[in-house]
């Protein structure tokens, strides 16, 4: 069994690249290809377990982690809060409207901003949230359609889920039991299914979840940090700020 997130991405890396995806995907990113640097970055600086938990997102924006190889990755936040920046490379094909540009990117990620904006007003450092928290993505691939949409894993064909799933089962099962929480919030309604059913042989893990951040959300926009804490005290009693 894989003994170190290194591990875990490496085997992750080799199962997924051989996929091959169909409409409506039309252009397919692997950060933890080409931002494989942050990524290790992140991992190796606040990935020691154990962790309380594991906040689950589904699968990175085109404007977070495909920019900076960590999940909800707004640039600001990856590198004046965490302090994390490294070199980034390309993808082949690149979508000419969704260019890579790393650390250089100027644009702010609406999600990453809320979710780690919560995580520093909350807890003031990252060295304190992560002494109890870490944050995964279950699926590392960027999809988008030939304009530039974003596609979302539900959305490929069955054919095509099958063995990418499988492979991310694998990544998020070996994750967990590296990280031994004892919660896993997912990050949306999808990144909890899977959760339910890939972490169903660990017994004792408490599976929850809270509204995606995104804009496209009218609850999050209401405002999301008080939904995270509410998802907390339900499961684990007040949170409080350092």
């Amino acid at each position: 069994m894989s003994t170190s997130h290194s591990d875990i991405t490496d085997t992750l890396v080799a199962s997924l690249e051989g996929l091959r995806f169909g409409p409506p995907a039309a252009y397919v990113y692997n950060p933890l290809v080409y931002a494989r640097a942050a990524w290790d970055q992140y991992c190796e600086r606040y990935g020691r377990g154990p962790k309380r938990c594991v906040l689950l997102g589904m699968n990175p924006g085109p404007f977070g982690m495909a920019q900076t190889g960590v999940p909800f990755g707004e640039v600001h936040h990856v590198k004046d809060w965490m302090g994390i920046e490294a070199p980034v490379g390309r993808p082949t094909p690149e979508h000419p409207k969704r260019p890579i540009l790393g650390f250089a990117t100027t644009r702010s990620e609406v999600s990453g901003a809320r979710l780690w904006g919560w995580a520093r007003g909350r807890f003031g450092t990252p060295e304190a949230f992560f002494a109890s928290f870490f944050v995964l993505n279950y699926c590392p691939l960027v999809f988008m359609e030939a304009g530039g949409r974003n596609v979302v894993p539900e959305q490929l064909t069955a054919s095509e889920r099958a063995p990418l799933m499988a492979a991310c089962d694998r990544a998020l099962l070996e994750s967990v039991r590296l990280l031994q929480p004892s919660v896993v919030i997912g990050v949306g309604k999808f990144a909890e299914r899977r959760a339910l059913q890939v972490l169903a042989p660990i017994r004792g893990l408490r599976v929850a979840s809270v509204a995606h951040p995104s804009p496209a959300s009218p609850v999050a926009n209401r405002g999301w940090a008080p939904l995270m804490d509410a998802a907390l005290e339900s499961l684990e009693g007040p949170q409080h700020s350092t």
